[in-house]
């Protein structure tokens, strides 16, 4: 009961833009702390920091796009999902490479299902490159 009422909480106060952007910079600072190794076994392991409610961090190869992290997924890591479209069609994996790799960090739109509602939903995501890792913390656009 106690872990339900807490996610009906979490779910009732939906992460912004800027808690996305906050969220992927504090573990880009902790990456560059404590190193990449570190930080893909912090978000892996579900770490509070890096998970509130439908607001998370994945990472990818920025090279091959291999999940490295995923506190949600975790059956995505090892697999190179770059080829494969939201539910609408969009390869937007390949997009978020793209803006790691040109720019070092932006905003991506795509569909995906959101852990909190079981739905699939338009989402925001923000990435940030950290060396040879792409950070994402995406939002479900209402």
């Amino acid at each position: 009961m106690h872990s339900l009422l807490w996610a009906t909480l979490l779910a009732a106060v939906d992460p912004t833009a800027a808690d996305a952007i906050a969220m992927a910079e504090k573990a880009a600072a902790y990456g560059r702390a404590h190193g990449q190794q570190a930080l893909l076994e912090k978000i892996a392991a579900k770490d509070p920091d890096f998970i509130q409610g439908s607001l998370y961090v994945d990472a990818r190869d920025i090279h091959s796009g291999v999940v490295l992290a995923h506190p949600v997924n975790p059956q995505l890591v090892g697999k190179d999902l770059v080829n494969v479209p939201d539910a609408s069609g969009k390869l937007y994996r390949k997009e978020i490479l793209a803006v790691a790799k040109d720019k070092g960090k932006g905003w991506v739109d795509y569909h995906y299902k959101n852990p909190v509602s079981g739905k699939v939903e338009p989402k925001t995501t923000y990435i940030l490159r950290l060396g040879d890792i792409v950070l994402e913390a995406g939002i479900y656009k209402k």
